[in-house]
């Protein structure tokens, strides 16, 4: 297995435009000024970029987010990964490969002999995915009709979406956000960091929707190859009847279409089947399941990825680590 520099890793990813943005180079920088500790690695055309965390009495674990990358037999590559996981002392390497459901059960085998499927997931293993390709009036029409009048709606009521880097706004809007719909928000240094990280080769921006100077919504958006990836969004609780949000989205995808992007990722629905969620979304509004009744109006087809999969080095320890994990503990968040 050979160790890359970070400036070898760019020419691999070069050579393989389909490498999900968890995989590159900024996103490992990114992380490891957030506590993990990026390695890039290669065997022949497969690679990785593997991620360690430390855990108390020098322990730590390993994580693959979005990977490996390229062809090849994961089966091998695993086994010369072993050496890198010891050496951190690795209770377990956790790996969510960019792959979509369903995958045939002989290919598990193969591709992850010795892993066993984990319940608990770093990135959301559904989503919703979006066709850029077509025209932008076919775009609109496959949305649902109240989201396609909702951003009509917000440009009559002059809503405008303008690009910004005013972090300090937008983090001040994820914390409103994470109050009014009880979830965690980042540090202003994490979001700051995330956009430096990407921005200054165009693979980031920062979108503001606006109403008469002042903000009302942000959106932080990610692109890389064909595809570009909702990550991050806010919304105040002024002029909310203005319906920001649904232009702002809007704006976020004609980016990404300009950009020669063909997906537009959604990112992150709560983790039940198609049916399951259109039965309920109308009901239900704890964790993801408002985020849902906002995402599907836009007209996406729902995906899931297989999920992570954990090679245990430590098992007596990884029992201890998934019942602390199972009290309400999480891994440390990607």
């Amino acid at each position: 297995m050979e160790y890359l520099t970070p400036q070898a890793w760019d020419r691999f990813i070069e050579y393989h435009p389909k490498a999900h943005i968890l995989q590159t180079r900024p996103w490992g920088e990114f992380k490891s000024a957030f506590g993990w500790k990026p390695y890039y690695v290669r065997a022949q055309d497969l690679g990785a970029l593997v991620l360690f965390r430390k855990l108390p009495l020098g322990f730590s674990i390993g994580y693959i987010p979005r990977g490996p990358v390229g062809a090849g037999d994961w089966g091998s590559f695993w086994s010369q990964l072993d050496a890198i996981c010891r050496k951190e002392r690795a209770l377990f390497l956790r790996v969510e490969p960019d792959l979509w459901e369903p995958v045939d059960q002989s290919f598990i085998k193969h591709q992850l002999p010795g892993f066993i499927q984990s319940r608990q997931t770093i990135q959301p293993p559904r989503t919703l995915l979006i066709d850029l390709q077509p025209d932008e009036e076919v775009i609109l029409m496959r949305m649902k009709p109240k989201t396609r009048y909702n951003i009509r709606l917000a440009e009559r009521k002059e809503v405008r979406i303008r690009q910004t880097n005013d972090i300090e706004a937008f983090h001040q809007m994820m914390v409103t956000t994470g109050k009014r719909d009880a979830f965690g928000v980042h540090s202003r240094e994490y979001y700051q960091r995330a956009y430096d990280a990407f921005a200054p080769t165009g693979a980031c921006v920062l979108l503001f929707a606006e109403f008469n100077g002042q903000p009302l919504a942000g959106l932080m958006a990610f692109a890389h190859g064909d595809t570009a990836w909702y990550f991050y969004g806010a919304s105040t609780d002024v002029e909310r009847n203005r319906m920001p949000t649904y232009l702002l989205q809007w704006e976020a995808m004609r980016w990404a279409k300009h950009k020669g992007c063909t997906t537009y990722d959604l990112w992150g629905v709560p983790d039940y089947s198609e049916q399951e969620l259109e039965d309920a979304f109308t009901e239900r509004s704890d964790g993801l399941w408002g985020v849902y009744r906002f995402k599907r109006g836009f007209g996406g087809q729902l995906y899931r990825t297989i999920g992570a999969w954990d090679k245990v080095y430590q098992p007596s320890l990884y029992k201890l680590y998934r019942l602390w994990s199972d009290r309400g503990q999480t891994a440390p968040g990607i």
